[in-house]
Parts: structure tokens; sequence; C-alpha cells
């Protein structure tokens, strides 16, 4: 799975799962999502989260998505 495809199936899981709830209770912090399971991980920043769900899934890749922004992250 390329890293698009991981990241496309992590924002499609977020808005169809997880977005309404996070949104409304973990505003501002990070959730990696790990696409094959569904399984997701929250941190208080995006290498959190991302630790997270490398403890549990040490050879999947995630995709990291920050609740309530258009973006992940901001450079600049």
């Amino acid at each position: 799975m390329s890293n698009s495809d991981v990241y496309e199936r992590a924002e499609r899981i977020y808005a169809d799962r997880l977005r309404v709830n996070l949104e409304q209770s973990h505003a501002n912090t990070f959730v990696a999502i790990e696409p094959e399971s569904g399984d997701y991980f929250l941190g208080r920043t995006l290498s959190e989260a991302a630790a997270a769900a490398r403890v549990k899934y040490p050879d999947r890749r995630c995709g990291v998505i920050r609740v309530g922004h258009s973006t992940t992250v901001h450079i600049g």
C-alpha cells in the first residue's frame, strides 16, 4: 500500500467513523489511524499518536490527522 493509499484510507475512516466524536471531545489533538484494522491512537502531539500506533502495529504504517483541522501540520 502506497503512502497516499494509507493516508486516503485513514482520512476516510476519520470522516466516516471518528470525526464527530473526536472533534467534540479531543479537538486539537492528533489521531493516528491504522487503516487495515481501523484502530486509532490519540496523542497530544503527532509523535505521541504515531508512537502509540507503532507499539501495537510496529510493521504497519498509519495516517496521522490533527483533530478539528484541515491540515495535520502547518509549516511557516
